[in-house]
């Protein structure tokens, strides 16, 4: 998910908004049955530094839950205030500690309040 969906969506939001805001996206990578969530945040932190933001969840798509009573609702692809999502952070740990071996990190992923891991990166556009 990091190199295939997070990384391309970082990039993007950092080639397309200005210098100075915060800007984010929710980006989806399905599977058998599931489908995997990230919200990516990424703010210019100081010259030349980016700091990335991101918390991944899962919802469950599979077919008995499709077919059946309970078919996902569209708030669960969203984190809180506009959705339901709950962040799952081992997932988050584990796509943030891929996106940070591809993108030299100043300093290891730290919490933000928000239920986010964040790194600082070197500002890079390739």
């Amino acid at each position: 998910m990091a190199r295939a969906v997070v990384e391309p969506a970082v990039l993007t939001l950092l080639r397309r908004y200005p210098r100075g805001g915060s800007f984010s996206t929710t980006v989806t990578y399905g599977g058998d049955g599931f489908t995997m969530c990230a919200h990516v945040r990424a703010r210019w932190a100081a010259p030349g530094q980016v700091e990335i933001a991101l918390a991944c969840w899962v919802v469950n798509m599979d077919t008995a839950r499709c077919f059946g009573d309970n078919p996902p609702a569209q708030e669960e692809m969203c984190l809180p205030p506009e959705g339901t999502a709950e962040w799952d952070e081992p997932v988050t740990s584990r796509v943030i500690g891929h996106l940070a071996a591809r993108m030299n990190p100043l300093s290891a992923a730290v919490p933000t309040t928000d239920e986010h891991l964040t790194i600082t990166v070197p500002l890079v556009l390739t």
